[in-house]
């Protein structure tokens, strides 16, 4: 598989040299140089999961990795389900929190640590990642104890779910996490400065684990192939995403140029609404950021979008298959008593994206919406929306009365090098 940098263009690497070096020179994102078009989707779609997870990534990825190898390492990282769950009719949740660590970010953040394993041959690696909740829980678990490998966390203080935080400040380890006095694009910010910094790279031996890493937004693609398998035959869905740092939407549209049958994408945001203002106004003019009861969207500067715009730059999609709705906190809290009021406890994310695929569905139209977390994980604020008590489930309530061995900085750069040099470097 050859990418290149969206930033420069000239700078093309293989999957392998994108995986271990996350991103490109210019923090520029790296993008395959081509798509294929599957033309046996329906053989696809009959597959059982991971048998054809392994078969979509072997087809983009290429030989790098032997196709009996990557089988294993999907076996191995996609070892739970992504059931479709029917909550009215014709509109679908495609739950993504039955993973290890309770949201969507398991299936990338185990496939990457399975691609890592694999192809860093025993180097030192620092992963070094901000969350804005999900990421943190995911990347800490799927390279947890792992040889050769330390994991450097950064997220804003005070911003995050309890619960969210527990999951992977109580580790240890390997597992570095850095509570930032600021919001989450300051702590995105200081990973992009830490890749910028020739020393502080080299010195750590830097690699990203966010959805910027190609690795994590491939495997990604898969679980949209699952969504539509479950699906009854019949007209393409529509399909509405809650989105904040757009690695799931870019990973859903590139399942669309693959030629998975999708019919219209919502991008569901919340009152961080950069993309929603810039697809009607034609102006990119982020705002600072709002805490919401959606927090792992609160991105008011999204990384992926560049790779949305690749898409639509280089003839994979017409801009006409994506919409874009800002829902305001009002309508989050509205949307989660709507789906409690049919039967379904849901969190604020998903309530986002299920606001969105209302306003937008057509009578008699299939949609489906993303569930990308446990309601569990989100407790206090959906125990206060319903008015009604949630019970954890055991990788919660392990973890709920543990402490946490975060440090505290502010957003100073130098104060971070500074900290990982002394920490990390030598380790």
């Amino acid at each position: 598989m050859q990418l290149f940098n969206l930033k420069v263009p000239s700078e093309t690497v293989s999957f392998s040299q994108a995986v271990k070096q996350g991103l490109g020179s210019q923090q520029g994102l790296f993008f395959p140089a081509s798509l294929p078009v599957f033309d046996d989707i329906a053989a696809l779609l009959a597959m059982p999961f991971a048998a054809r997870s392994a078969e979509i990534l072997h087809r983009l990825i290429g030989d790098e990795i032997s196709k009996a190898r990557l089988s294993a390492m999907v076996e191995q990282a996609f070892n739970f389900e992504a059931p479709l769950v029917e909550v009215e009719d014709n509109i679908y949740c495609l739950e993504l929190f039955h993973g290890p660590t309770l949201a969507f970010k398991d299936f990338g953040g185990r496939f990457m640590a399975q691609c890592l394993a694999q192809l860093a041959k025993g180097e030192k690696i620092t992963i070094l990642t901000a969350t804005s909740g999900d990421t943190g829980a995911a990347v800490a678990h799927a390279f947890h104890g792992l040889d050769n490998i330390q994991v450097v966390i950064l997220y804003p203080k005070g911003k995050i779910s309890p619960l969210q935080e527990k999951l992977f400040t109580t580790l240890g380890g390997n597992i570095h996490t850095i509570a930032i006095e600021g919001d989450f694009d300051q702590c995105q910010q200081l990973v992009k400065s830490s890749f910028d910094d020739g020393h502080a790279r080299k010195a750590l031996h830097l690699n990203s684990a966010n959805s910027i890493n190609i690795s994590r937004l491939l495997a990604q693609v898969c679980y949209y192939f699952e969504a539509v398998a479950q699906l009854p035959q019949g007209e393409a869905p529509l399909v509405s995403v809650p989105s904040g740092n757009f690695g799931n939407l870019t990973a859903a549209m590139i399942a669309k140029a693959l030629g998975l049958p999708i019919g219209h994408f919502v991008a569901a945001t919340n009152s961080n609404d950069t993309v929603p203002r810039y697809w009607k106004s034609g102006e990119w003019a982020p705002q600072p950021t709002q805490a919401t009861l959606s927090n792992a969207m609160d991105v008011s500067q999204p990384n992926n979008w560049p790779r949305i715009e690749a898409l639509f730059q280089y003839g994979y999609l017409d801009k006409s298959c994506l919409s874009t709705d800002a829902v305001d906190e009002e309508y989050t809290q509205l949307a989660m008593r709507q789906l409690a009021s049919v039967g379904y406890i849901s969190e604020p994310h998903a309530a986002v994206a299920y606001k969105a695929l209302k306003r937008e569905l057509a009578e008699g139209q299939r949609g489906i919406f993303l569930g990308t977390a446990h309601p569990a994980k989100f407790r206090e604020s959906v125990e206060n929306v319903l008015g009604q008590p949630i019970s954890l489930p055991p990788a919660l309530a392990e973890v709920a009365g543990k402490e946490g061995l975060s440090v505290t900085l502010p957003y100073d750069y130098d104060r971070l090098k500074q900290h990982l040099l002394e920490r990390i470097a030598n380790v």
